[in-house]
C-alpha cells in the first residue's frame, strides 16, 4: 500500500472521530485494472484501521467479497452504486450483497452523476430489487423497516448525519 495511503489513515483515525472512507472497489473508471479492484485486498487496511469506516462502493462484479467483508468486519460497508442501475440483473446483484452482508452494512446509492435520468433509473430498479429480494429473506413485517434501513437510515449511521432537512 502506497505511504501516503497509510498516512492519510493514520491521521484520518488520529482525530478520535476518524471519518468515514470510501473506496472504490470493481468496474468503474476506464484507467483501473479489474483484477486490482477485488476489495479483498482491503483486508489488512481494514484489519489495521478498526476505528475507520470503510464503504465499498460499486463492488460489482465483486459482490461477494464485499459483502464478506461487510459480514466479518463490523467497520465495513458497501454501496452497489453502479452496479445498479449498470448491471442487467440488480436483483441478482442484490440478493448476493445479502448472502453474507448484514441489511444495516448495505448502504442505497446510484452513482447516477452526470447523467439525470440514471438517478431515476436507478431509484426504480433499487426499489423493484428490493421488493423481488428481502420478502425472500425476511419475514413480511421485517420488509419495510430494512428497506428503509438500505434505503436511507444505514447511510445517516455511516456518514453521522441528522437526517433533518435545513433548508
Amino acid at each position: 500500500m502506497p505511504e501516503h495511503v497509510i498516512a492519510a489513515l493514520e491521521a484520518n483515525e488520529a482525530t478520535g472521530d476518524p471519518l468515514p472512507v470510501q473506496v472504490h472497489c470493481g468496474f468503474g473508471d476506464s484507467d483501473l485494472h479489474l483484477w486490482r479492484a477485488d476489495p479483498s485486498y482491503l483486508k489488512p487496511l481494514i484489519e489495521r484501521f478498526t476505528a475507520t469506516r470503510f464503504v465499498l462502493l460499486h463492488c460489482y462484479p465483486f459482490v461477494r467479497e464485499a459483502g464478506w467483508l461487510a459480514h466479518v468486519y463490523a467497520n465495513v460497508f458497501l454501496d452497489l452504486s453502479l452496479t445498479i442501475p449498470h448491471v442487467a440483473r440488480p436483483r441478482e446483484a442484490l440478493a448476493e450483497s445479502l448472502e453474507l452482508a448484514p441489511i444495516s452494512k448495505l448502504l442505497y446509492a446510484s452513482d447516477a452523476s452526470t447523467t439525470p435520468e440514471l438517478y431515476l433509473l436507478a431509484a426504480v430498479w433499487w426499489r423493484d430489487a428490493l421488493a423481488a429480494v428481502l420478502p425472500e429473506l425476511l419475514a413480511a413485517e421485517e420488509v419495510e423497516p430494512a428497506a428503509r434501513m438500505i434505503l436511507r437510515e444505514n447511510a445517516l449511521a455511516v456518514y453521522e448525519l441528522s437526517g433533518t432537512y435545513a433548508g
